[in-house]
C-alpha cells in the first residue's frame, strides 16, 4: 500500500509545525477526505484494507471488531481519527487517557461513528458519563492490548498471531509509515500457501487459473503492438485504409509532404503504448494475480475497463479499423476470464525489512511514479478529447504546414481517419496510466523485483518510440514533447531510487511465522 506521508516530508512538517501539530494536520486531512463518500472510497482503494481474514477478527473490551488492529489517540484527536480510520482498514479506535474534562469532547466525537470506539478512562466519573456513548472500556494493565510506536509492521503482525491480542498503533506510526500501515500489517499476518506447479494445472482451458488468461491478454497486447509497429514502419496503410480513404500512400504524400510522416508518428506512439500495456498486464498476471494479491486483479480490471470501451470511439470518428476491432474481440473474452473469478489463495512471500534509508528513497521513487501515472492519465484524457473534437493541436498544424480545412478539402475522410488514430492513442494511454499509477501505489514491496521490471519495460515501450519517431520525422517542437521529456525524467529518477528496494535479494518465506518476516 502506498505511503503518502513520506519521511522527508514528515521531517519538514515536524520542523515547521511541531510533532503534535503535524500529526493532527495529517489526521485532519485524512478525516476531511474520508468523511465524504467519494473520498472514503478513494482512500479505501488507495490505502485501505482488502477484507482481512476471519482469523484476525476478535474483540476488545467485549466489543467485536473485524480486525484486531487499530489506533490509540488522545481525546484531542478523537474526532478526526474516528472519521478517518474506517476507510484505512483500522478495526477499532481507542481514546486514552480520558478524564472527566474530556467527556464532552469524546461524546461529540462518538456521534455517527462507523467504527468501534473504546475508551481508557482515568476515573469512574468519566466512565459512567461515557458508558452510553462508547462500545467499551480498556485498562492500562490489560496484557491483551498491545500499543506500538514503531512503524515497522513486524511487531504488529507477530502480535496478531496471538488470537486474543489487539494491536493499537500510536498516532506517530501513521505519520512515519503512512496510512497504508494497517493494510500492510494485515497482509503480513495473512497465511499463505506455496503456488502449485504449472504441470499440476492441466491443459483443460476450463480449469486454467485466472492469471493464465491475464497473461494471454498481456502477451496478446504486446504482439498486437509489435504488429502495429511493423505495419507502420512498412506499408503504413493496409488495404482497408486505402479503401476508406480512396487514396494511396503516394497520393497522400503528394497532397502534403509531411502527412505520411504524421500518420506514422501517431501510429508508432500508439503501438508503443500497446506494448507498454502488454508489459503491464503480463507483469500483473505473473507477479500479482498468480500470487493471489487482490489489488493486482483490481489494477488489471480497472485498466481494462478503461481500455476496451475505447473501441467505441469509432462512433465519433466514423472509421472502424478491422484489425483493432478483431484484436478487441479476441482479447476481451480472455480479459473477462481473468477478472471474473475471486482472487486465488494468497501465495505471496513476505520479505524481511531492509535499511531505513533504502526504504525512504524508495518512497520518494514511489511518489514520482504515481505522479507520472497521474500525469499520463490526464494527458491521455486530453488527447482523447482532442482526437474526438478538433483532432489537431497547433503544433500539429505547424508541422504539417496546413490547416484542418485544407485537409478536409483534399479528402473529407482524411481528418476522421487521423481522428481515429489520435483518439485511440489517448484511450490506450489512459489504460496504461491507470495500471502504472495503481501498480506504483499498491505494489510497492521490498524484494518485489517484478514491479520494477514491469514498470521499466512499460516505460521503455511507451517513451522511447515516441522520442525516436518525433526525432526521425523532425517533429521536434519542445512544448509538444515537454510532457514526454518530463515523464522520462520522473520515471527514470523514480525507478533508480526504488531499484535497491524493489530488487533487493531477500530470504523471503511464505506467510508470517517468525518475528523476522515483514510486509516490507
Amino acid at each position: 500500500m502506498p505511503d503518502w506521508t513520506y519521511h522527508p516530508l514528515r521531517g519538514a512538517a515536524a520542523a515547521v509545525l511541531g510533532r503534535r501539530r503535524s500529526q493532527r494536520t495529517a489526521l485532519r486531512l485524512l478525516a476531511s477526505i474520508g468523511s465524504r463518500p467519494a473520498g472514503a472510497r478513494l482512500i479505501a482503494r488507495g490505502f485501505g484494507h482488502r477484507h482481512p481474514p476471519r482469523r484476525l477478527a476478535g474483540e476488545i473490551a467485549s466489543a467485536p471488531v473485524a480486525v484486531r488492529l487499530g489506533i490509540s489517540v488522545p481525546p484531542s484527536l478523537a474526532r478526526e481519527v474516528i472519521r478517518a480510520m474506517p476507510p484505512l482498514g483500522a478495526g477499532v479506535v481507542e481514546v486514552a487517557p480520558v478524564s472527566a474534562a474530556d467527556v464532552e469532547t469524546v461524546r461529540e466525537a462518538a456521534e455517527g461513528r462507523s467504527i468501534p470506539l473504546v475508551v481508557r478512562a482515568c476515573d469512574p466519573e468519566a466512565e459512567a458519563a461515557l458508558a452510553p456513548h462508547v462500545d467499551g472500556f480498556t485498562s492500562s494493565d490489560d496484557p491483551r492490548v498491545i500499543h506500538v510506536s514503531d512503524p515497522s509492521v513486524t511487531a504488529a503482525a507477530v502480535a496478531l498471531e496471538n488470537p486474543g491480542a489487539v494491536v493499537l498503533a500510536r498516532p506517530g506510526v501513521l505519520v512515519a509509515a503512512g496510512p497504508g500501515w494497517f493494510a500492510r500489517v494485515v497482509e503480513a499476518a495473512t497465511p499463505t500457501a506455496p503456488a502449485p506447479a504449472l504441470r499440476d494445472v492441466g491443459r483443460d482451458p476450463r480449469r486454467w487459473p485466472a492469471w493464465w488468461w491475464a497473461l494471454l491478454v498481456g502477451l496478446g497486447m504486446t504482439g498486437a503492438g509489435l504488429g502495429a509497429a511493423a505495419i507502420t514502419l512498412g506499408p503504413v496503410l493496409l488495404w482497408y485504409d486505402r479503401d476508406y480513404l480512396g487514396m494511396t500512400l503516394h497520393e497522400l504524400h503528394a497532397a502534403n509532404h509531411h502527412l505520411v510522416h504524421f500518420l506514422q508518428h501517431d501510429r508508432i506512439t500508439m503501438a508503443g503504448t500497446m506494448v507498454a500495456i502488454g508489459a503491464l498486464y503480463t507483469g500483473l498476471a505473473a507477479g500479482g494475480i498468480r500470487r493471489g494479491r487482490p489489488w493486482a486483479r483490481e489494477v488489471y480490471l480497472l485498466s481494462g475497463a478503461i481500455g476496451f470501451p475505447t473501441l467505441f470511439y469509432f462512433l465519433a470518428t466514423g472509421f472502424v479499423e478491422p484489425l483493432h476491432t478483431a484484436t478487441a474481440i479476441v482479447l476481451f473474452p480472455m480479459f473477462v476470464a481473468a477478472v471474473r473469478r475471486t482472487p486465488h489463495t494468497p501465495r505471496w512471500r513476505v520479505a524481511p525489512e531492509g535499511p531505513e534509508p533504502e526504504r525512504r528513497r524508495a518512497l520518494v521513487g514511489q511518489l514520482l511514479l504515481i505522479v507520472t501515472g497521474a500525469g499520463l492519465f490526464v494527458g491521455g484524457a486530453v488527447i482523447s478529447v482532442v482526437g474526438l473534437t478538433g483532432v489537431f493541436v497547433p503544433s500539429d498544424l505547424a508541422f504539417l504546414g496546413t490547416t484542418a480545412q485544407t485537409l478536409e478539402a483534399v479528402n473529407p475522410r482524411l481528418v476522421p481517419f487521423v481522428a481515429h488514430d489520435r483518439a485511440g492513442f489517448g484511450g490506450a494511454l489512459m489504460a496504461a496510466a491507470v495500471a502504472i499509477t495503481l501498480l506504483s501505489a499498491w505494489g510497492w514491496r521490498r524484494g518485489e523485483a517484478w514491479v520494477f521490471w514491469t514498470l521499466a519495460a512499460a516505460a521503455a515501450a511507451g517513451f522511447l518510440p515516441a522520442v525516436v519517431v518525433h526525432g526521425t520525422i523532425r517533429y521536434t517542437d519542445f512544448l509538444h514533447l515537454a510532457p514526454v521529456y518530463f515523464g522520462i525524467a520522473l520515471t527514470g529518477t523514480g525507478l533508480l531510487l526504488a531499484r535497491p528496494y524493489l530488487c533487493a535479494r531477500t530470504s523471503a518465506s511464505p506467510g508470517l511465522t517468525t518475528a523476522s518476516a515483514s510486509a516490507g
